[in-house]
């Protein structure tokens, strides 16, 4: 519920703080006090257009703050999931501001967080709706007529099963069409694709092969020199009397003659001799066997050099790496098999989008028949609205048709369309277009009364739903906004006194002149001003004891008193 509107410098408003109750709350006054004031600044609060003409006179911007707190679950797990959505912490209470500036430009926020008006807008749009004499909004859109009608008909378990089996549908019909589209084009593409096939299994590349004839291409490259630096090595480690193991062997041999006589110890040197002899035995060996793999044929580095070039030109020819080859030719191996195997993989697709149609067919006829059954229930609660307001010549009709398939969608295969005739022998035709402003207005209450069981929108504004109306059709309408705040928090803007009778809160607003200044107060009524306000309002500016005792007979049900809390905040805030 709305619990605190706070506004700052919008037209005759310097500084204005307003705390609200529960249930139906009047707000009452002279013509020009500043009641449009304050629902126009409501409305900056909860995104909606913003003009520079708000702005008061002597400042540079304009404020609004709405707080609202104490939701229900449903509203509040509506709220989650917008935020959520848009990557927003969510923080009960929650506090829409609105600054306007004098060019027109605005800023909006949510709990001090900065964020875009539209999602200011969309966040009030959970929390708040205004009607007006000429303003519809949502009960007269043809948009929201189904989802009150489920709302009434307490359907939301048919809603989702009739949204999954859409869903199943959908992706059933994206996987067939895809499939299509693929196979499509793989029947242009077969040709091509089977000598692909052939082309890569005959090349039969093995792993690594690439970096394996690079190395062989480059060591082929280079055989020559190797073979001479071989060469070389060999003669100097040879074992002729020119080499060097001769000559350690020679050593060695000297050396072991006198070994009886040589200090302790000295036996390592012959033996580090020893495995010198064992190490170059042993590279002369490696030197011969390096040499003997360089022996290569002369035909040997032309067929490594073919190879890879056969290897590269098929990646270039692919558009791959030649490390890639092997994948690509199972990728096309895969496609290859899928076209031929196209009759089968196509009959599966339809076969599955066939069923899950059906499904859906299934799960959305059985809500149809819910819908239509409550339809008429729900039909039949708004006439026994409309004769207390003065409209009992009007008809009122919940029109449930199917769509045709191609507007099928995840709410099923309904349009749900509200009718009126508002006179004997007219056909009747969309709310939205048969109704003048003041039969809209109560063909409006009749359903908010109705349909606010579902508990949508926690809070509810009436912006003079009463104009044109007097006597017991006012006091109708008072009586309905009052059975509607048990359920809802509602404000009426209201110069009917049997209207304002009916509130659980009564609040004044005037405008007072000081200083040059014009300003808008706002005053919570205890009971004693209560009943002069609803005397003024019977009988002028004059109040006579006839209009005390009038209002006094309206006011027959004591109201509820304003609390101690909300009066001592008002005061302080004016």
């Amino acid at each position: 519920m709305l619990t605190d509107l706070t506004i700052k410098d919008v037209v005759i408003i310097d500084h204005l703080g307003i705390p609200f109750d529960r249930g139906f709350v009047a707000l009452t006054g002279e013509t020009g006090a500043g009641k449009s004031i304050i629902l126009d600044s409501l409305g900056l609060a909860l995104g909606q257009r913003s003009e520079a003409r708000l702005v008061r006179q002597q400042a540079d911007q304009a404020s609004v703050t709405a707080s609202f707190d104490n939701l229900s679950d449903k509203v509040e797990k509506q709220l989650k999931d917008i935020f959520a959505e848009n990557d927003l912490a969510f923080d009960a209470p929650l506090l829409l501001r609105r600054v306007l500036f004098k060019d027109g430009k605005s800023k909006a926020f949510i709990n001090d967080q900065p964020v875009s008006v539209s999602f200011l807008k969309t966040i009030g749009d959970c929390l708040v709706e205004i009607h007006g004499q000429f303003e519809t909004q949502k009960l007269l859109d043809p948009k929201t007529h189904l989802r009150l009608l489920d709302d009434v008909a307490g359907v939301q378990k048919e809603v989702i099963a009739v949204h999954g089996a859409w869903q199943a549908w959908r992706g059933a019909i994206k996987i067939r069409d895809e499939l299509n589209a693929i196979l499509a084009a793989a029947a242009r593409d077969r040709e091509f694709w089977a000598d692909t096939v052939k082309e890569l299994r005959d090349l039969n590349m093995q792993p690594n092969e690439e970096e394996e004839l690079v190395a062989q291409r480059s060591l082929m490259m280079h055989a020559e020199k190797i073979l001479e630096s071989l060469a070389e090595a060999s003669q100097a480690i040879g074992t002729d009397r020119k080499g060097a193991r001769d000559s350690i062997h020679s050593a060695l041999r000297s050396l072991e003659r006198t070994q009886d006589k040589m200090p302790e110890g000295f036996g390592v040197v012959l033996d580090r001799l020893s495995q010198a002899i064992i190490e170059l035995d042993e590279a002369m060996d490696g030197i011969e066997r390096t040499a003997d793999q360089l022996q290569f044929d002369r035909n040997a580095q032309s067929d490594t050099d073919e190879r890879l070039f056969a290897l590269r030109a098929a990646a270039r020819k692919y558009g791959v790496a030649v490390v890639d080859l092997p994948q690509y030719l199972t990728d096309t191996e895969e496609k290859l098999t899928l076209v031929n195997d196209q009759t089968h993989a196509k009959e599966n697709a339809e076969k599955k989008v066939v069923e899950t149609r059906l499904a859906y067919v299934a799960a959305a006829q059985t809500l149809t028949a819910k819908r239509v059954a409550s339809s008429d229930k729900l039909a039949a609660a708004v006439m026994a609205e409309l004769k207390p307001l003065k409209l009992e010549k009007a008809t009122f009709a919940v029109a449930v048709d199917q769509k045709p398939e191609e507007n099928w969608g995840p709410d099923g295969a309904d349009s749900v369309v509200f009718l009126i005739s508002t006179n004997p022998g007219t056909p009747p035709g969309p709310l939205n277009k048969i109704a003048s402003g003041g039969e809209m207005a109560r063909f409006m209450l009749a359903l908010k009364v109705v349909t606010q069981i579902s508990g949508a929108v926690p809070t509810i504004v009436f912006d003079e739903i009463d104009t044109g109306v007097g006597g017991a059709v006012a006091e109708a309408i008072g009586l309905r906004l009052k059975r509607l705040g048990e359920s809802a928090q509602v404000f009426s803007v209201t110069h009917s006194p049997q209207v304002a009778a009916k509130g659980h809160q009564h609040l004044k607003i005037t405008k007072e002149i000081a200083k040059n200044m014009t300003r808008t107060v706002v005053t919570p009524l205890d009971d004693t001003q209560r009943l002069e306000e609803i005397a003024r309002m019977l009988s002028g500016e004059k109040i006579t004891v006839e209009a005390r005792a009038a209002a006094n007979n309206l006011l027959d049900t004591k109201p509820v008193k304003v609390q101690a809390n909300t009066k001592a905040k008002l005061k302080k805030r004016a």
